[in-house]
């Protein structure tokens, strides 16, 4: 079997309204789609960031895989991985890390299984959490407790919200609400996008410990290794970290810096799928756990395929207007608030053009 072609696909639409977290507000989504074609007919799915970075990347990759075997994923890694011209960090690693994905896919196709089987097959049920408890325009105190309260009669076992926007006490009061909207037997953590010093991250922590706060996420700038060290020390809340991280180099250092209890490893950023399954190995060597950031699509098999898999992010219809219609298979709550892979052969995300047709814009 051989390489064929690579291509790309990009779609783009409106929120039902803009969401803000700590530092950034998002008013569209964004789904971007590399295709890699092969001589069996398999084709693969990868699942890109987009841009006009990616698509330039995956353009002057594509001839240097074109003509080889998709099956050796480690080999196409190293070739593509050039630190001096693509990688290392930023938007190039990530257009990566979408055409690996799609060589997963693909691996796991042509072996006919789902790929968290293909990878390890360590459960089929994971635990998920809720993200959500966005600012938003006309969102109150009353309307975030009504959106974690609808999250808990989906059937979640854990939510998390946004912090960092607004001065301390009044994140301090939409933590409270929130507390008390869920009950004492949900989890609950707050991201901050790295909104804070690590001072200020200190000052809020302390406010939060009382509402039995599961984790607290990029409570600071993703290269402050020493701010997340010295707040992870004043604080009791464990800290969570690595959505911005690129690579086994970069979750090296911030093992070493003590930075984090809980990695939020990102195999659309950090370098795909052959990238996070050596930062989960590593993650295991020092008793860490790993709890995907983004994409519930490829993250559900990371997670379910490994033994330090902490917990599945999941987002819902509230953020994204097209839910339930971007894939031909969409992930769904189990009664017990977990979610399983889907039973097909690969990953299971491969897109329903015809929904998506409309919003197409690359």
């Amino acid at each position: 079997m051989k390489i064929t072609g690579i291509t790309t696909k990009e779609f783009r639409w409106p929120r039902h309204k803009p969401i803000t977290n700590g530092k950034h507000t998002y008013t569209h989504v964004t789904f971007a789609v590399v295709e890699v074609a092969t001589s069996e007919g398999i084709i693969g799915i990868g699942l890109g960031s987009g841009g006009e970075i990616e698509r330039a990347t995956i353009a002057r990759l594509a001839p240097m895989l074109i003509g080889e075997d998709p099956i050796n994923v480690e080999r196409l890694w190293q070739r593509m991985w050039e630190p001096k011209l693509i990688g290392r960090r930023g938007l190039t690693t990530r257009a990566i890390s979408a055409i690996d994905i799609g060589l997963w896919d693909i691996r796991a196709k042509f072996a006919n299984l789902p790929l968290y089987k293909l990878l390890g097959g360590f459960r089929d049920r994971v635990p998920t959490y809720i993200a959500g408890g966005y600012y938003e325009e006309g969102k109150g105190l009353r309307e975030l407790a009504r959106e974690m309260e609808d999250n808990v009669r989906m059937g979640a076992k854990a939510v998390k919200m946004k912090i960092g926007a607004i001065p301390i006490m009044e994140d301090v009061a939409r933590v409270r609400v929130a507390r008390e909207a869920i009950g004492p037997n949900v989890k609950l953590m707050v991201d901050a996008n790295c909104a804070y010093r690590h001072y200020a991250a200190i000052q809020l922590a302390k406010r939060i410990e009382e509402y039995d706060i599961f984790w607290f996420e990029e409570p600071v700038a993703p290269d402050d290794y020493d701010g997340h060290r010295k707040l992870a020390q004043a604080t009791s809340i464990p800290i969570a970290t690595g959505e911005n991280e690129y690579t086994r180099y970069g979750f090296r250092d911030l093992i070493r810096h003590e930075c984090a209890a809980i990695l939020n490893a990102d195999a659309k950023i950090l370098g795909g799928v052959t990238e996070f399954m050596k930062v989960a190995a590593l993650a295991q060597a020092n008793d860490l756990d790993i709890a995907p950031h983004g994409s519930q699509d490829i993250h559900v098999h990371l997670v379910a395929a490994i033994s330090n898999g902490l917990i599945l992010e999941f987002y819902r219809d509230t953020v994204d207007p097209m839910w339930g219609r971007v894939y031909r298979h969409t992930l769904t709550l189990n009664d017990d608030g977990t979610v399983s892979p889907p039973n097909v052969a690969g990953i299971g995300a491969d897109p329903n053009y015809d929904t998506l047709a409309e919003y197409r814009v690359a």
